[in-house]
């Protein structure tokens, strides 16, 4: 939970899918603005798979990415914005978002905000450690997650967010590398990126029912946002 928080059944909700195929968009024009070309580009091959796990259309798919790479003409300038704060009972997270309009998203980020505490730059982020995050399925029963972080060169690794998966924490520096290394130990890579893990997490079972119902929703809250990619939460089971 501590290396990135996801609503609880967001996959269920009527609007999930959408907002899950706009984020994904987000990323592939991101991405896009290095190269158009997936063979040459690894973060547009690694979100052009995202988005094809999560069965976005080819004609959604092949527009993002010409929109992102300015083909078109009619690119969409994103900002990528952090912002960092406490959810209810001092739960420190950090927020990633990106924006066509900081001044929009800094105003509605601030009210989102207000069951809980907005800080300044740096007032949270000191708590996390900033590395390189890599979700990875195992090809056959017999791959070990261990050894392959060992001889990938992976930091740690935790169980994943899909079921059978697993996460390997890298050095920033690192990630190309161990994602590259990862299949050669019989782990087929489904994302990879820059991201945040927690220090010192608070215990969700230390908070009680009533105030981890109360995190849940406020974190709920932020991650509906249309600008927020990624929700990081110093927060354990």
């Amino acid at each position: 939970m501590g290396a990135q928080w996801k609503a609880k059944h967001r996959e269920a909700a009527a609007n999930a899918k959408g907002k899950i195929m706009g984020k994904l968009a987000k990323e592939i024009q991101i991405a896009a603005k290095s190269g158009a070309d997936p063979d040459m580009n690894p973060r547009l091959r690694l979100a052009v798979e995202q988005a094809k796990k999560a069965s976005m259309t080819r004609e959604t798919l092949e527009r993002a990415i010409r929109k992102g790479a300015g083909l078109d003409g009619d690119t969409i300038q994103y900002t990528a914005v952090t912002y960092e704060g406490f959810a209810p009972h001092r739960v420190p997270l950090i927020v990633e978002c990106l924006t066509d309009n900081v001044n929009r998203t800094v105003a509605e980020i601030r009210v989102a905000f207000r069951k809980g505490q907005l800080g300044a730059s740096g007032s949270v982020s000191w708590d996390f450690n900033h590395v390189g995050l890599i979700e990875a399925i195992p090809v056959d029963a017999d791959a070990d997650p261990e050894l392959a972080a060992i001889e990938a060169g992976a930091q740690d690794f935790e169980a994943g967010e899909e079921e059978g998966s697993t996460l390997f924490v890298t050095e920033t520096t690192d990630l190309d590398s161990v994602q590259k290394a990862l299949p050669e130990h019989g782990f087929t890579v489904t994302s990879a990126k820059i991201g945040y893990t927690p220090k010192n997490p608070v215990s969700a079972a230390g908070l009680g029912a009533e105030a981890m119902a109360e995190v849940e929703a406020f974190l709920e809250a932020i991650d509906h946002h249309d600008d927020v990619q990624n929700v990081y939460v110093g927060l354990t089971d």
